[in-house]
C-alpha cells in the first residue's frame, strides 16, 4: 500500500496546494505565537469550536475562562475585553484554518478514493498523510494545553514537535507530488551528493527544530546583537544554566539561541565547500543545476533574515518572512534530492 505506480497530474496539482496550504498554516501559526494569542482560547472543541461567541453574555464567558489561565493572571491581568477579542479572533482564524487545511485533503482523498482515481493498493502513503495531520493537530492542542496549567508560556519542546509533524506533512505532500509529476518508474541511484543532499536535510531539520525551541523559550530576546552576543562569540553561562550538558542544549535559552544563530552558517560552508563539485557531476541535469542555485540563494537569503530578525528585536514581519524561507528552503533541498536519486528510466 505504500509502493506508488500510478502517475497522475491531478493528485499532483491537489498535494501541491494542499502543502502550500499546510505552510501558509505553519506561518500563520507564527503569528499567532508572535501575538501571543495562542492561548486565548482554553479549549479544544474540533466540531463545536468553529463557531466563535455570538453574544456579548458568550463573550464575556470566554474572557472569564481565559481569566483563569496563568497567562492573564501573570501578563495580561490588565486587558480589556476589547483587547481578549483581539487575540481570541487571531487564534480563531488560526483553528479555522486548520479545520479547512484537512477538510481540504480529506475530502478530496475520500473521492479520488472512490473513484479509484487513487488505486486502493496505492492508499497507504496517503493515509499516512492523514495520520500526521491528525497528529499535528493533537500535538498543538498538547502544546496549548501546557501553557494552561502553572506557567504563561507553552512547552517548547511541544511547540517543536508540532511544528515539526507539520512540516513532515508538507514534505511528505510535496515528494508524492514530485513522483507524480516526473513519474514512479525513474531509477534510483544514491550517489555522494545525494547522501550529502540527505545530510543537509538532516541539518535542516535541527535547525528547524532549535528555531522552534528558540520560539518557545522567547530565546530570540535573549541577546539583540549579532555577531557577539554580551560583548562575546562565546557568551558566559552558555552551558551553565543547568548541571547536564545535554540538558543545556534543549532547556537552557542562552544555549539555545546560540546554537539556533550559528548552525545555519555549517550548513552554508558544506553548501559553499560543496556547489561547484556537484554542480560538476550534474552538468548534463539542468534541474539539478538549477535546483542548487536556488537552495544557495535561499541559504543566504535566510541567514540574511535571521540576522535582521536579531538586530530588529524580532519584528514580526521579519520573523514571518525567516519562517516562510525556511519553508522555501525545505522544499527546495528536497526538491534537488528527490532529482538526485532519481534518473529517467
Amino acid at each position: 500500500m505504500f509502493a506508488l505506480e500510478t502517475a497522475n497530474p491531478t493528485i499532483k496539482r491537489w498535494l501541491l496546494i494542499f502543502a502550500g496550504l499546510v505552510g501558509f498554516m505553519v506561518v500563520f501559526g507564527g503569528y499567532v505565537r508572535l501575538t501571543r494569542s495562542g492561548l486565548s482560547i482554553v479549549e479544544w472543541n474540533p466540531i463545536s469550536g468553529v463557531i466563535p461567541p455570538l453574544t456579548q453574555q458568550a463573550w464575556e464567558e470566554e474572557f472569564a475562562k481565559y481569566q483563569q489561565t496563568p497567562e492573564f493572571q501573570k501578563v495580561n491581568y490588565n486587558m480589556t475585553l476589547e483587547e481578549y477579542r483581539f487575540i481570541f479572533w487571531i487564534e480563531w482564524i488560526h483553528r479555522l484554518i486548520a479545520r479547512l487545511v484537512g477538510l481540504f485533503y480529506a475530502l478530496p482523498f475520500f473521492w479520488f478514493v472512490y473513484r479509484r482515481v487513487i488505486p486502493w493498493k496505492e492508499t497507504g502513503i496517503y493515509v499516512v498523510m492523514g495520520l500526521l495531520f491528525v497528529g499535528q493537530a493533537v500535538m498543538g492542542w498538547l502544546m496549548v494545553a501546557s501553557g494552561l496549567v502553572d506557567r504563561p508560556a507553552v512547552s517548547h519542546l511541544r511547540l517543536a514537535a508540532h511544528l515539526l509533524l507539520a512540516l513532515s506533512l508538507l514534505s511528505l505532500a510535496v515528494w508524492v507530488a514530485f513522483g507524480h509529476h516526473y513519474g514512479f518508474q525513474e531509477r534510483r541511484r544514491w550517489t555522494r551528493p545525494a547522501w550529502l543532499a540527505a545530510f543537509g536535510l538532516l541539518l535542516l531539520t535541527v535547525q528547524i527544530a532549535y528555531g522552534g525551541m528558540t520560539a518557545g523559550l522567547k530565546a530570540g530576546h535573549v541577546s539583540d546583537t549579532w555577531p557577539l552576543m554580551f560583548g562575546r562569540w562565546l557568551p558566559p553561562g552558555l552551558f551553565a544554566e543547568f548541571e547536564s550538558f545535554w540538558l543545556n542544549l534543549i532547556e537552557s535559552p542562552l544555549t539555545v539561541v546560540f546554537i539556533h544563530r550559528w548552525l545555519p552558517f555549517l550548513g552554508l560552508a558544506i553548501m559553499l565547500a560543496a556547489y561547484w563539485p556537484v554542480k560538476r557531476a550534474f552538468a548534463a541535469r539542468a534541474d539539478i543545476q538549477n535546483g542548487l542555485t536556488v537552495l544557495l540563494l535561499l541559504i543566504c537569503l535566510q541567514i540574511t533574515l535571521g540576522v535582521l530578525v536579531v538586530l530588529f528585536h524580532v519584528q514580526i514581519t521579519l520573523a514571518l518572512l525567516h519562517q516562510g524561507t525556511a519553508i522555501l528552503l525545505l522544499v527546495s533541498l528536497l526538491y534537488v534530492l528527490h532529482r538526485m536519486i532519481h534518473e529517467p528510466a
